[in-house]
């Protein structure tokens, strides 16, 4: 597999990843929607779930972060050399009037 082909899938990945903690995260987030009034009544089976499909996207996202930091590791350095090499521009000189 190609690493451009590999960083796509990765990415893939990330955006599903996030979007499932994202989603159940808000629905698990009972103190947040009583602030609203609602209230969801779930079976206790519906709440582990959601909280399983949180729990194993969290630890997907978290293995895919590693993954896309390592596929990207060579342009974060360069990009950092980059920022930090920059020398500092001198102060624009006022002209006399």
């Amino acid at each position: 597999m190609s690493k451009k082909l590999t960083m796509y899938v990765v990415d893939v990945g990330l955006l599903i990843s996030f979007l499932a903690v994202t989603i159940t995260g808000i629905i698990k987030f009972r103190s947040f929607w009583s602030l609203f009034g609602v209230k969801f009544v779930f079976e206790d089976a519906v709440w582990g779930i959601f909280r399983t499909i949180h729990d194993w996207s969290g630890l997907i996202m978290a293995i895919l972060v590693l993954a896309h930091l390592i596929l990207n590791w060579g342009w974060i350095v360069e990009t950092t050399k980059e920022y930090f090499s920059r020398k500092k521009e001198e102060p624009v000189k006022k002209g006399k009037k």
